[in-house]
């Protein structure tokens, strides 16, 4: 093992506490996306106090930030996600995300100058369906950077990701009020069109390919039962292997939402709520740095199978590894049977296998930025 690997590691571990500290304080104020104020000032804290500059709002985005150490040659980016999944809390690990960047940052900032580095934290909000990463890189963040990383929690740890592409929209109806017993025939039933829109999506996944996804969730389909709904809402994901492959695969799904709006006499308002998320282009040498680390910390990667297919899972750092080397490795926090995105998985994104998993993907992150460095 390296000096500067020794160096990195024992930094983490004299912030081991204060990491998990920060962890446990985002896993028990969870804010939604664009919503995460609270965080985004705590994340940095300790960066601050480790001589990182730090520029809350970056680039205009309130919940935002940027923090960097050193001017090294060689630029390493940390990723730190800290939005929670809305009604579920940190069902996907984001507080644990923020704090393995954080602790990553904090170990190579020790070696910085030894190794040549310029060690760069990029707190990015929204990920869970906002693209924060993607208003930050059409804003410039990114540019020029050598490598860029984060660790996702997951049941089991799986080196490389491979999420699909997917498009976020908001799906509203416009129909007419009346009342449901005494004049029917006045109202236009806005529900109804959802109801139209998802036997129409359901009958196309016949035709879809096997690898694509459509699903979503009616937010808002009326008042009271004897009140024919005036309005719908909800918030529909398209998800392909590629960004192309999605281009082609969207406006078939957008039709069976036209197909409501025909049927029941309604107006249809689809919105984009963020610019599409990429497929992952993954940097092979970096994978493999990390690979090795996570070996020699005793790290276990999975085979195929369901556990591991969070690996699948769409994220904005894909957009950010189309302009940058990237890596986004997933880290096993014990919790089978639960899986990401259910309330028993946030249980499980405290305690102790998360607090291991935290710190060895700190770690991880860390010498893999050595790597890259020398």
């Amino acid at each position: 093992m390296t000096t500067p690997k020794n160096a990195a590691r024992a930094e983490v571990d004299r912030h081991a506490e204060a990491l998990i500290r920060l962890s446990d304080r985002l896993h028990a104020d969870p804010e939604t996306a664009w919503e995460e104020h609270r965080a985004a000032a705590m994340v940095p804290e300790l960066l601050d106090s480790a001589g990182f500059a730090v520029t809350p709002g970056y680039l205009g985005l309130d919940t935002a930030f940027y923090a960097s150490f050193g001017d090294g040659p060689t630029r390493i980016a940390l990723c730190a996600e800290y939005d929670a999944l809305p009604g579920l809390g940190h069902a996907c690990g984001h507080n644990l995300i923020a704090a393995s960047s954080v602790g990553a940052a904090l170990g190579l900032a020790a070696v910085a100058d030894d190794a040549g580095l310029t060690v760069e934290v990029y707190g990015t909000p929204a990920e869970e369906g906002g693209g924060g990463k993607i208003e930050l890189l059409d804003r410039g963040a990114f540019r020029d950077v050598d490598l860029a990383m984060m660790v996702h929690p997951a049941p089991v740890d799986v080196a490389e990701a491979r999420p699909f592409a997917v498009s976020h929209s908001k799906v509203s109806y416009r129909g007419r009020s009346a009342h449901a017993a005494a004049y029917p025939e006045a109202g236009i039933n806005a529900a109804d069109a959802f109801t139209v829109a998802q036997v129409a999506i359901g009958l196309l996944r016949q035709q879809l390919p096997s690898s694509a996804r459509v699903h979503g969730v009616v937010t808002h389909a009326g008042d009271a039962p004897n009140a024919i709904p005036e309005h719908a809402t909800g918030r529909w994901y398209v998800r392909a292997e590629t960004l192309s492959e999605l281009a082609a695969l969207e406006p078939r799904v957008m039709r069976a939402f036209e197909a409501g709006a025909l049927a029941t006499g309604c107006e249809l308002t689809i919105e984009p709520e963020s610019r599409p998320y990429a497929e992952f282009r993954a940097d092979e040498t970096a994978l493999a740095a990390y690979r090795a680390n996570a070996l020699v910390l005793g790290r276990e990667f999975a085979p195929d199978g369901t556990a591991s297919r969070m690996n699948r899972a769409s994220t904005d750092m894909g957009n950010v590894s189309q302009v940058v080397p990237a890596i986004h490795p997933y880290i096993g926090i014990g919790s089978l049977p639960a899986l990401n995105h259910q309330r028993e998985f946030a249980a499980h994104c405290v305690g102790g296998e998360a607090e291991r998993a935290l710190l060895d993907g700190a770690i991880a992150l860390a010498w893999t930025g050595v790597d890259r460095a020398v």
